[in-house]
């Protein structure tokens, strides 16, 4: 149904330039991502890295603003056609700003931090968790564009991993005896991690799901496993 929903909008104007802007979206994400990521995992300043966190975060808010007026204006015109897929789109730009909120709480951590993250300390913690939040990144947004069904099964299976490790890693803070601040700030780091990680199988779970199903893909798959 995905398949047939993105080659049937992909030869109108409308629908083009909403994935142009989606896929906006999903690289600007990506790139706050990385930014705040070596600042917080480097200790180092970049400078005017702030401004560009907060500015990128409106430029995605803007774009998903733009996105759900085109989409309200053509059901406005034509209420009986391309539903499921306007219904779809709306559901996965509110998926792609969030991660941009989350990416903009991640830089609001490198601000709590009163010294420089242990990166031993975090490599051991977090065992490579952002490398393979780095990996989701890339291959939900080339499932989406791709309609890749295989691909989109990898970003949910991979999410479900992160998701566990950030819980336990929330458990062990909480029965650790670091000082207040690293230990809050290494909590919100794997809370913020596993929010990105779950919107962004939110996004994957599109090409494979049912539209009633979004949001939930994890309950489908362990209503499958049972």
């Amino acid at each position: 149904m995905f398949k047939n929903f993105i080659s049937f909008w992909r030869g109108k104007d409308f629908l083009s330039q909403i994935l142009e802007d989606f896929n906006k979206m999903g690289e600007d994400t990506e790139d706050m991502f990385n930014s705040v990521l070596e600042k917080l995992l480097e200790s180092r300043q970049i400078e005017g890295l702030k401004d560009k966190i907060y500015s990128v975060d409106k430029k995605v808010n803007k774009l998903e603003k733009e996105i759900r007026k085109r989409i309200v204006e053509h059901l406005s015109v034509q209420p009986t056609v391309d539903v499921p897929a306007c219904l779809l789109m709306m559901s996965v730009v509110k998926d792609s700003e969030r991660i941009g909120d989350y990416c903009k709480n991640l830089y609001e951590v490198t601000e709590l931090l009163k010294s420089p993250l242990d990166k031993k300390k975090f490599k051991d913690l977090f065992n490579n968790i952002d490398e393979e939040i780095k990996k989701e990144f890339k291959k939900t947004r080339q499932a989406f564009t791709n309609s890749d069904e295989e691909l989109a099964r990898e970003v949910l299976s991979l999410e479900t991993v992160i998701v566990k490790r950030c819980d336990s890693i929330v458990r062990k803070l909480a029965a650790s005896s670091l000082k207040t601040n690293e230990a809050v700030c290494l909590a919100l780091i794997a809370r913020y991690f596993k929010r990105i990680a779950a919107h962004l199988a939110n996004i994957g779970s599109s090409v494979i799901l049912p539209i009633s199903d979004l949001d939930f893909f994890d309950e489908k798959v362990r209503r499958e496993k049972s």
